[in-house]
Formats: structure tokens, sequence, C-alpha cells
């Protein structure tokens, strides 16, 4: 199992994951439903078995791409830690888990299943074709809030739909920053990207108006919904998140990408959650 946690890089969920919750508790207090753990544990597993499938999807897909990079020639399967056949097992097998686990949940959840599981395999796919790619990774990701909101409700609602908004603005802002590192290779490979497409200046600036569509997501609950003050902390913080990481970077200067994309968003979504969770606790006392 250590090999596999490796090929998806589990601890990139911290990105979607907290958001999850958020969707789930906000589902618990605006519906009649009572908080029931096992649901809470199935909203879980579902988003872990998305994410292994999609994550050991874009390996086993890549694999090719990722033995020309300099910057991915150490990832596991070019290295030979996991085959491509083991990784192809691996994403289907969390295919049907992920699809097995939402029949348990409730229709909707079931009958939504394969769109959420096209579209996160899909992402792999678009680099191929198409410089939004970036786009779909938000999308994918930003299934995480509704999804949980469903499960919980059975239901489509708006303050879940903008957190959604908010994830895939977000998600999209910071993987175009990411993929300034690949720049020239995905030049040279013909490969799609904002920053191929675009360039380092103009990549930022598009990143930079993401990130501002994904601030006013997380703002705009606030006028649809009855939140006190640690929901404006972490509003607040997860905004700040969002500059900093865009001061960390410049287009002269990338040296700090990874410090801005996974120290800076990991904080971003978890004290954002963290915050929210507050909120909720305080407002049903």
């Amino acid at each position: 199992m250590k090999k596999f946690f490796s090929l998806v890089l589990f601890a990139h969920s911290i990105f979607a994951m907290p958001f999850a919750f958020i969707g789930f508790f906000l589902g618990v207090t605006h519906s009649t439903q009572p908080f029931n753990w096992y649901l809470l544990l199935a909203v879980v597993l579902c988003m872990v078995f998305a994410r292994n499938a999609a994550m050991a999807f874009n390996r086993y897909l890549d694999r090719d791409i990722d033995a020309k990079n300099p910057r991915t020639v150490t990832r596991d399967i070019p290295a030979g830690r996991v085959s491509a056949n083991e990784a192809l097992t691996f994403v289907i097998v969390n295919c049907l888990l992920f699809v097995t686990t939402t029949y348990f949940i409730n229709q909707l959840c079931f009958y939504l299943s394969p769109v959420a599981i096209f579209v996160v395999l899909f992402y792999s796919y678009t680099k191929r074709f198409t410089a939004l790619c970036h786009l779909v990774l938000g999308l994918g990701l930003g299934l995480a809030p509704i999804g949980a909101y469903i499960a919980v409700t059975g239901q489509f609602a708006v303050i879940p739909v903008l957190y959604s908004f908010a994830v895939l603005f977000w998600v999209s802002g910071f993987d175009i920053i990411y993929a300034l590192q690949d720049e020239e290779f995905d030049r040279s490979e013909k490969l799609h990207s904002i920053p191929q497409a675009l360039g380092r200046k103009n990549a930022l600036q598009l990143s930079s108006v993401l990130h501002v569509f994904s601030a006013a997501c997380v703002i705009a609950p606030l006028y649809f919904g009855s939140f006190g003050w640690p929901y404006g902390v972490g509003v607040v913080f997860f905004c700040s998140m969002l500059i900093y990481q865009h001061r960390l970077v410049k287009p002269n200067d990338i040296s700090k990408v990874d410090r801005a994309f996974a120290t800076t968003n990991g904080y971003a979504s978890v004290v954002f959650a963290l915050c929210f969770l507050l909120d909720v606790f305080l407002r049903s006392r």
C-alpha cells in the first residue's frame, strides 16, 4: 500500500477534502437529516476512492511523458516502482469502490457517480488538446462540496454550488502556477497548458483573475446564509493565502512554486474549513 500512496500523492487530498467536510456539514445544518457517522465515513471514502482513481490514472496515462520530463522522471511508473498494469488495476478497483459506496448513500449520488468518475478521469486527457486543462482539474475537485451536500440531502442548493465554483476557480488558478515549471517542456512536446499558450506573465495574470473569482465565491455565501464571525475569519484567511501565493511567484522567479502550490493552498483549505466548522458548532449551541 505504501507504493500506491506514493503513486497517488495521498497528501494532496488536503486540497478538496476540507471542502467535502464543508459540503457535508452544510447539508446537515440545512436539512432535517441528523448527523450520521456512517454517512460521513461514506463521503470520506468516496473522496479517497475518486482521488485515488484520478491520480493513478493520470500517472498511468502520462507514464511516457513523465519519463521524458526531468521533473517527473522519478515518479513511480517511470522509475519502475509501480508497473503500468498495477496502476491501471488500482484505477479500476477504486472506480468500482467509488460507485459501490455511492449506492449505499442515496439514489442521486449513485446515478451521478459515473459522471463524477468521467470528469476526474477525463482531466488526464485534456493537456493533449486544450490549454483549459486546468479548469477541468478544478471542475473535478469542485465536485467535492456539492457531492457531499447531495450525499446528506439528496438535492442541489445554491450555497454548496458556490463552494464548488470556489474550488473550481481556486484549483484552476494554482494549477496554472504549478504548470509554470513545465512551460518549456510542454512547448517542446506539443502539450497544452496556460503557461505554454500565454507565457508566464499572462498565465500569472489569468491565475490572479481566477483567484479573484474564487474569493468572490467564498464571500457570496454571506449573502445567502447566516454566518458568524468564525466564517468571516476563514474568508479573510483564505483570501490572504490567495494573495500570498501570488507574491511568492513572479514571471522571472518561479523558485517558490512548490511552496505556493502545496503549503499555501493546504493551509488555505484546512483553516477555512475549520473556521466554517467552528461557525457551525457555535451556531448550533
